[in-house]
């Protein structure tokens, strides 16, 4: 048996050995490309916030100030003149129809009405004389006693009679009236404000100055007035067709603090006439005011309807970005994931959010943040846009 030298068995072992060190250091080499080219891939791609746009119906406001008044308002005016005994109402209290609110001394009407109650009967009195001595003649007549001429007169008495009685009682009922209204109502129900003079005051009729004001406020008006030039393209609008019940918008209401008023109005009229000094035309809006929030003489906002967008395509206001002309401009996410600059046309801004009027079209996505990360036309990683604002309904 031939032994083998030591050289012999050590120089195969030595080149399996370089041989294992190369393939690991090949593998490591291979782990170490790859993820570099994954670093390199994450490196070039871009996460983007987009929303994909659908159509929404947009109604366009404008806050036009006002001032309040009543729905009703009765000034409380004497009907006889007299001394006022009492006021019988508390000042700021609300008072009902028919509601007893101040006391004319009827002591001097009362005699009247016993002095026109007299008349009247004695004018009865005179009817049933007149009425025997026509009977008389009347018989008399027939037996050719008397004269045609004496018949004609007792029918013309007992004529005269008969009206004097009918004068009688008309003057009666008068001034039974007259005492009647010797208590002042209220014609309205509503809040009744300051007392305008007291007991042993003077209530003469005619006077410039009523006693009180009773006014309804359970709901009140709000009058503003509004460019005649937006309300004539509003009409065109609601004649178009473009929304059916337009007609019908409600109208938010703000505080002068511009603090939002719980209740919604509606829209009364508008003004036929335009101012000629400010072009603009008077609109009444009805608002509730359960509560007696709203008083007569308050100024207030009113957001009153001046375009409707049935099927706007909106976007937040951030994703709106300018070329160095000026330009509006959105960046739209392609079928590949990139993104292309697009010119588009502008309506207004409502509740943070731009019409867009042209160049987009529905359910295309835009990106919101991180435009200006996406101009190398390397692939984005899309992230569903979160706005932050309180969510309001457009």
């Amino acid at each position: 048996m031939t032994r083998r030298r030591p050289s012999q068995i050590l120089l195969p072992l030595l080149s399996m050995v370089l041989l294992l060190g190369a393939c690991t250091a090949g593998a490591d080499d291979r782990q170490a490309e790859g993820a570099a080219a994954r670093a390199e891939a994450a490196a070039e791609t871009v996460r983007v916030a987009v929303q994909t746009v659908q159509p929404r119906r947009v109604v366009v406001y404008d806050e036009l100030p006002g001032r309040v008044s009543a729905l009703r308002t009765a000034e409380i005016r004497p009907q006889v003149t007299g001394i006022v005994q009492r006021v019988l109402f508390t000042e700021g209290s609300e008072v009902s129809v028919g509601q007893p609110l101040f006391q004319i001394d009827p002591a001097a009407l009362a005699a009247d009405v016993e002095a026109a109650s007299a008349v009247q009967a004695r004018a009865e009195a005179d009817l049933v004389n007149a009425r025997l001595k026509h009977e008389r003649v009347k018989a008399l007549s027939a037996t050719q006693t008397v004269s045609a001429a004496a018949l004609g007169d007792a029918t013309a008495t007992l004529a005269q009679a008969r009206a004097g009685v009918a004068e009688a009682r008309a003057n009666l009922t008068r001034r039974q009236l007259e005492l009647s209204h010797a208590t002042v109502r209220s014609p309205i129900a509503g809040r009744i404000g300051q007392a305008l003079t007291t007991e042993g005051g003077l209530a003469s009729v005619g006077a410039s100055t009523a006693l009180a004001v009773v006014q309804r406020i359970d709901r009140v008006y709000l009058d503003v007035r509004q460019p005649s030039m937006i309300r004539e393209l509003l009409e065109e609008m609601l004649a178009s067709g473009r929304s059916k019940d337009a007609a019908a918008l409600p109208v938010d209401i703000l505080t002068i603090t511009g603090k939002p008023y719980e209740f919604q109005g509606k829209v009364l009229y508008s003004d036929s006439t335009v101012d000629s000094g400010t072009g603009s035309i008077a609109m009444r809006v009805e608002v509730p005011n359960p509560y007696r929030q709203l008083l007569p003489g308050m100024y207030l906002r009113a957001k009153v309807p001046n375009a409707i967008y049935p099927d706007a395509l909106t976007v937040p206001q951030e994703a709106v970005r300018r070329d160095p002309s000026g330009r509006a401009q959105l960046a739209v996410i392609a079928n590949d994931n990139t993104s292309r600059t697009r010119d588009v046309g502008l309506g207004p801004l409502v509740d943070r959010r731009y019409v867009i009027l042209s160049g987009l079209k529905a359910g295309e996505t835009v990106v919101v943040q991180g435009q200006d990360r996406t101009g190398g036309g390397q692939p984005l990683e899309l992230v569903p846009y979160q706005s932050s604002a309180p969510k309001t309904e457009i």
